[in-house]
């Protein structure tokens, strides 16, 4: 399917490029985007995957991980019967899930790109998407995002009376997204399109084997004084947590988004600190573990890399020839019917190509219509209940080289459209009423 949606968006780009003779613009817009994707985009990201895969290294070494996963190991063995439920994958998964569900979008990828890498190390095709990774894959497509930080600021920095109004709204519209995202994902699995292909006997006993999650000694009780320490530890988080709540609740916030939107100001300090105190507690060798870790980071970028290349030339292409603007005219008409204002449609569309395209496009919708406008409103909410799905696939099938995703592609933009007609119906209830 990625096949088909990259050629198309090239050669649609390409000719139309040369019938509205924006060649030139197409020409710069290939030039930018195969730059932008190893300048901005690689290589800040390997430098980030050093020092998460380095903090996860520790993390798996002293045994958080496994007690991690252990507390939602239920939900997660129902999504993922095919992983052992003790794999590291797991582990990583959960934290993925949590960063994505705070906004904290610099440690969620590097977590998710290490939790793919577990799951392939499963996988008895390669190349191919597993179960597990299209599972994977349509709940980071469609998590659900507690607050949508990058809207509410755009929102509170041009001025609005109520910039945290569309929290609600986007919560709503997310959690659509992510019911549509997994029971897509689980019904398209079973078509015979996507079905996997039947594996030689020796390919089959290959997998058993290495689907045997690899043993782990039994955690060992801490003494007093360690256990001291590091609820000293945890105690000053906390106490920083309430005192930027409370903070935020004099800031006309209600308690719950002020604590929420304080978890996440912390989260990532804390994590930081945390993992490499309970792995020296551990007796583990924080800095050599931390080190090894951090190595398979660069690696990681450079795998990536010419998935990048290939997704955001063939989005650069299209948008630079004017594909988008034609299609906002092609489907005008059909907008009055279900109250789409015709300035969010770009948004729409370019949402799941690129993030920082449709950032940009919030903005201006915002900066045209007003803060507390309804198209902001919409906008802002579609914003945060959907993804950019085409960077994702790219981004973490690219990570374990696999050419052919499945259904993954159909599950994400499923759960996309499903979190833009949420947006649609919650913000005509609540903006509009």
């Amino acid at each position: 399917m990625l096949n088909y949606l990259w050629l198309g968006l090239i050669l649609c780009g390409v000719v139309l490029g040369v019938l509205t003779g924006k060649t030139e613009a197409v020409t710069a817009a290939t030039f930018d985007a195969a730059k932008a994707s190893l300048m901005t985009i690689a290589l800040p990201l390997g430098a980030v995957m050093a020092l998460w895969l380095g903090i996860m290294r520790l993390a798996e070494t002293s045994g958080a991980v496994e007690r991690l996963s252990s507390f939602l190991k239920p939900l997660l063995t129902r999504l993922f019967p095919d992983v052992p439920a003790d794999h590291p994958a797991m582990g990583a998964m959960v934290m993925n899930i949590a960063a994505n569900m705070l906004g904290l979008g610099n440690a969620a990828t590097p977590l998710g790109l290490r939790a793919m890498q577990g799951l392939e190390s499963l996988n008895p095709r390669p190349g191919t998407a597993t179960n597990a990774m299209c599972t994977f894959l349509a709940i980071n497509t469609s998590s659900v995002q507690l607050i949508p930080a990058t809207a509410v600021g755009i929102l509170a920095a041009a001025g609005s009376i109520h910039p945290t109004a569309i929290i609600g709204t986007a919560l709503v519209a997310t959690t659509c997204s992510f019911v549509t995202g997994i029971v897509s994902v689980k019904l398209l699995q079973r078509l015979p399109m996507f079905a996997l292909s039947p594996m030689p006997p020796v390919m089959a006993s290959v997998a058993s084997e290495a689907s045997l999650p690899s043993p782990v000694e039994p955690l060992t009780e801490f003494p007093l004084w360690k256990k001291i320490l590091l609820g000293g530890y945890v105690a000053l988080f906390v106490i920083t947590i309430g005192r930027l709540a409370l903070s935020g609740v004099e800031g006309q916030h209600s308690l719950t988004i002020a604590i929420i939107q304080s978890i996440s100001l912390v989260a990532i300090p804390f994590l930081i600190g945390f993992f490499p105190l309970y792995a020296a507690l551990r007796g583990v060798a924080v800095y050599e573990e931390f080190i090894e870790g951090a190595k398979e980071g660069i690696q990681v970028a450079l795998r990536i890399f010419p998935y990048l290349v290939a997704i955001l030339v063939a989005v650069g292409i299209f948008r630079a020839a004017g594909g988008i603007d034609i299609l906002t005219r092609l489907l005008s008409p059909v907008l009055d019917l279900i109250g789409l204002p015709p300035q969010v449609l770009p948004l729409v569309l370019v949402r799941p190509m690129s993030g920082s395209a449709a950032t940009g496009l919030f903005a201006e919708i915002v900066k045209a219509c007003g803060p507390d406008s309804y198209a902001a409103h919409l906008s802002g909410t579609i914003l945060g209940g959907t993804e950019t799905t085409l960077y994702v696939l790219a981004i973490y099938f690219g990570s374990v080289a696999i050419r052919k995703g499945r259904h993954a592609l159909a599950a994400g933009l499923l759960a996309d459209a499903a979190g833009v007609a949420a947006s649609l119906v919650i913000c005509r209830l609540v903006f509009k009423s």
